[in-house]
């Protein structure tokens, strides 16, 4: 599957400090052009954690686009998944989301 920037799917999300996948939401971060052309996808974790871990964590708010159930916050471990991992597509960031998260990723990479 081939997703665009700010898609949000469910892949198996790996973690550093445990040998598992697990299957949970995550935000697209690459273009479709560098997720084609690299048959893979830089995605950020999303979580349903109650309180925030990370000072960046960033809040969802409009949970129906982004196709969430529950209350969720964008977490920025990241990963690069190969695409044949992408189980399914759940929604996109709307608008003020995608702003949001576009100022804090370059904010974090950013001198």
């Amino acid at each position: 599957m081939i997703c665009d920037r700010f898609d949000t799917i469910v892949v198996p999300f790996p973690f550093s400090d445990i040998p598992v996948l697990k299957r949970r939401p995550a935000i697209v971060l690459s273009t479709r052009r560098f997720n084609q052309d690299n048959a893979a996808t830089l995605v950020g974790m999303i979580t349903t954690a109650k309180a925030s871990v990370w000072p960046s964590d960033y809040v969802i708010k409009d949970l129906l686009a982004a196709g969430l159930n529950h209350p969720c916050i964008v977490r920025w471990r990241l990963a690069t998944i190969p695409n044949s991992l992408i189980v399914r597509q759940l929604g996109r960031l709307a608008p003020i989301d995608r702003l949001s998260c576009e100022r804090l990723l370059a904010e974090m990479v950013a001198d």
